[in-house]
């Protein structure tokens, strides 16, 4: 359990890091949006490659992966059906960063050490972390980049969009050096895991500054919004996960993995991509920080159910 303790931590530190820079005026909103738009163009495309090509498929193309994929997809479905019920249709960039943020997992910089330390092998998070680098990813980008250009979202569209964006151009990369068994040049290896480092700090002392400029988190009318979207990212969605895994006969570690990465908060890509497209800022912000908090207890009750049935 010390090792779920460590993760949300580490990355808290580094959160109120950025929150202290805002505090002090050392950086604004401005930065926080240089932050950004450096972890979208640069630091994320490189980290991305950087993990892809270091990750065997064998360890991702497993039951593991559709239960991801399962999960994910009927909690967006469950979150698009609710926002529907609430009236007037959102825009399209709304409903894409509120459907991401109940059910985008947070499995690079917290799925990690969570999966080294409380599962005990880091391969367990590789299926969800490209499940959502090689489809989700994608997919979202296309119609994140056709909805800031007011085009209508079509298949050719999409396709084109989703090989134009650099997140996803850098993750396709990391595939593809990784199929074909290439080894970069050292000077060029070093270069990506230099800029790669930078994706998560950039991305949280952003994020910490947006906690301190902007305003306080789920409150006022998104209130109800926002905890919606915490219900299914940390309720919903891992109750799911569990649900299918044992309707496909899955058991001990292999669905103890599954549930507890489902259950990990929302990912700080998210506030990224709503600083990038101008949607939803506050919301994605609210959202990761609300779940953040909030998964901490429930993946502690999941350890101490799969511990107390054996697992």
């Amino acid at each position: 359990m010390l090792g779920v303790l460590e993760g949300f931590a580490t990355i808290a530190i580094v959160v109120a890091v950025g929150w202290l820079l805002a505090h002090l005026r050392l950086l604004d909103e401005s930065a926080q949006n240089n932050l950004s738009r450096l972890a979208f163009y640069v630091a994320s495309p490189a980290l991305l490659l950087q993990v892809m090509q270091r990750t065997p498929l064998s360890a991702v193309l497993s039951r593991n992966l559709v239960t991801s994929l399962v999960a994910f997809a009927a909690t967006v479905t469950i979150y698009l059906l609710l926002a529907r019920s609430r009236g007037a249709a959102a825009p399209l960039g709304s409903r894409l960063i509120g459907s991401l943020s109940a059910a985008y997992v947070n499995a690079g910089n917290l799925g990690i050490p969570i999966a080294l330390y409380v599962l005990g092998d880091v391969a367990w998070v590789a299926p969800t972390l490209l499940m959502q680098l090689l489809i989700i990813t994608p997919v979202y980008m296309a119609l994140f980049d056709s909805d800031a250009r007011g085009e209508r979202p079509t298949v050719l569209r999409s396709i084109r969009r989703m090989f134009s964006n650099p997140i996803t151009i850098g993750a396709l990369a990391g595939l593809l050096i990784s199929l074909l068994d290439v080894t970069l040049p050292r000077v060029i290896g070093g270069s990506i895991d230099l800029l790669g480092n930078m994706a998560v700090p950039a991305m949280l002392v952003a994020f910490g500054i947006s906690l301190r400029r902007g305003p306080r988190p789920a409150a006022g009318r998104a209130a109800r919004h926002v905890w919606t979207i915490v219900a299914l990212k940390t309720l919903v969605m891992p109750a799911i996960a569990l649900g299918f895994g044992l309707l496909i006969g899955m058991r001990g570690a292999p669905l103890f993995a599954v549930v507890v990465t489902a259950a990990l908060p929302t990912a700080q890509n998210i506030f990224t991509y709503a600083v990038r497209y101008r949607r939803e800022v506050n919301l994605a912000r609210d959202a990761i920080f609300v779940t953040t908090f909030v998964s901490v207890p429930v993946i502690l009750l999941i350890a101490a159910g799969f511990h107390l049935a054996g697992v």
